[in-house]
């Protein structure tokens, strides 16, 4: 305990009036070590986000750290003079942000916004902090420093604006980093970068590390020891291999079952006729050439892409952030106009179809976003969301919310949800709502786009048992888009391969999983956090 850098003790946390519960942590207590990295897990709402911002200092107002300490170098943080606190947050104690988009000023480019940092605690020239910020940003992998400096955040793909956060919060060699779900939404690839880099700096610079996650690949691959957080308390601390393989507490067990298996299904394959052709779908983006940026560039985000979905099959579309793969899907639903192929929807020819006609036939296909506050119009009950295609479409108002009402017991919630917002639900519930709404049209075929990537454990393993009864149950066919092998392992009877807009391997799931041709897709599967953990505790 000598050498902790971090205690927590007794601390409470409490919310305000009218919340689900009085508090977001109850009587939680650990350490945090020089040089190690403690994962910090749990579901959603299990107090784990918290907890971090009540170490910062930032807990949203009505939200009050009513008891216990929080001990940096023998200073409570919790009573020490706002000033100081401001001193010691970013200097000593960094964080980096769940979702970068957000986190990061969209006004400002990403040197400035680092510079800011280093202006603000250090009395370095202007030079020296040019000469540090292109040497941290070669440090965390960044192409081209120097260029990048000048970029803005929406100019960076998700993978680049992390290791911009990243920079960001280790600029001033902290001694504490925390990190909350850095990458939950990063594609396999991407991810396994990001964990390797945290590995690096930590090593160079001794920086204890509480890394929040609900990803038990994550913990497999970096863990020293792991907390586990439910509703508020902490319920197991140990050494990270003793958790994995030996839990203790009944919901930690349950988080480790939810943990879905790299092995495919034993599934048979459809015999039914195709439902759904896409051959040879172009889609180029002509970028640049306004007041940011003078030079134009040709982004090739789909070449020649094929794919055939029969009926009652679910397709895996799988591949890096970037690889095109939802893209494919925007082209064949014509969310965006392809530039050359074809589409055929049974023998629809929906490329064929003008923007009118098109009308008539898009309730044959239905679409869930991978972001579904982003995708709920937050002015609308639910109720009104789900009913509001079908009364478009014709159907009587007062049938389309009996429909509505039934289809929201059909994914698990009760009928007073549908007098409520989509904001009054968390993550995995307005997934559901998504669903429902996606279903309220009986469509044919349900385009998925990654619906379960930043969603934990559990409530991914409800939603995909809910996606795969919905599909035997209306016998509808599927296209699956995910970065997650794991997720693709359990939910695909086929998987197509994306790379840089093209398609390189297909193939049944087990075939593909058993015996990846393409080089790319071996790549895929080796980059898999946790992999060697996760197998073994599924053959248990």
């Amino acid at each position: 305990m000598s050498d902790a850098v971090l205690r927590v003790e007794n601390l409470h946390v409490t919310l305000p009036p009218r919340a689900d519960r009085s508090h977001a942590v109850e009587d939680v207590s650990f350490d945090l070590r020089r040089g190690e990295l403690v994962c910090l897990v749990g579901e959603s709402g299990s107090g784990k986000s918290v907890t971090a911002r009540a170490v910062m200092g930032l807990l949203a107002p009505r939200v009050v750290a009513s008891a216990g300490r929080i001990l940096f170098n023998g200073e409570d943080l919790l009573r020490i003079p706002p000033e100081r606190l401001r001193a010691i947050r970013g200097a000593e104690i960094s964080m980096i942000f769940q979702e970068p988009m957000t986190a990061l000023n969209p006004l400002m480019t990403i040197g400035r916004q680092i510079d800011e940092v280093l202006s603000t605690h250090t009395q370095l020239s202007a030079a020296a902090r040019r000469e540090r910020l292109l040497a941290l940003l070669s440090d965390v992998h960044l192409p081209d420093p120097a260029s990048l400096i000048e970029a803005y955040p929406h100019q960076l793909s998700g993978g680049q604006r992390q290791r911009a956060m990243i920079a960001m919060a280790l600029v001033l060699e902290p001694k504490i980093l925390i990190a909350d779900e850095p990458t939950t939404a990063l594609d396999v690839t991407t991810q396994a970068q990001i964990l390797q880099l945290i590995r690096e700096l930590q090593a160079a610079h001794g920086t204890a590390v509480l890394f929040i996650t609900h990803d038990f690949g994550v913990v497999a691959e970096i863990a020293h020891r792991v907390a586990v957080m439910q509703n508020g308390k902490l319920v197991e601390m140990e050494e990270a291999s003793r958790v994995l393989n030996q839990p203790r507490h009944p919901y930690t067990q349950r988080l480790i079952a939810a943990v879905p298996s790299l092995t495919p299904r034993l599934r048979t394959a459809s015999q039914g006729p195709v439902a759904l052709t896409a051959t040879k779908v172009t889609k180029t983006f002509r970028t640049g050439g306004g007041l940011l940026s003078r030079e134009r560039r040709v982004v090739h985000a789909v070449k020649d892409a094929s794919i055939a979905l029969r009926r009652g099959e679910t397709l895996g579309l799988v591949g890096e952030s970037g690889s095109g793969k939802s893209t494919l899907a925007r082209c064949i639903i014509r969310l965006i106009e392809p530039d050359g192929g074809q589409v055929r929807l049974g023998e629809l020819d929906l490329t064929a179809q003008t923007r009118r006609s098109l009308r008539r036939h898009r309730r044959r296909i239905q679409m869930v976003f991978q972001d579904p506050f982003g995708s709920l119009n937050p002015r609308y009950k639910v109720g009104h969301l789900v009913a509001e295609g079908p009364i478009i479409n014709g159907v009587d108002a007062v049938a389309a919310r009996a429909r509505a009402i039934e289809l929201l017991g059909l994914v698990g919630l009760d009928a007073r949800a549908a007098d409520r917002f989509p904001h009054e639900f968390s993550g995995g519930q307005r997934q559901r709502i998504a669903i429902a709404r996606a279903l309220a049209l009986e469509p044919e075929i349900l385009v998925a786009d990654e619906p379960v990537s930043a969603l934990d454990v559990s409530v991914q393993a409800q939603v995909l048992d809910l996606l795969a009864g919905i599909r035997h149950r209306l016998n509808l066919s599927m296209l699956f888009i995910t970065h997650d092998l794991r997720v693709a392992a359990q939910v695909c009877d086929t998987i197509a391969v994306m790379r840089h807009g093209e398609i390189v391997e297909t193939g049944p799931t087990a075939e593909v999983f058993a015996r990846p041709q393409h080089t790319y897709t071996r790549e895929l599967f080796a980059s898999v956090p946790g992999r060697a953990w996760s197998q073994r505790a599924c053959r248990r």
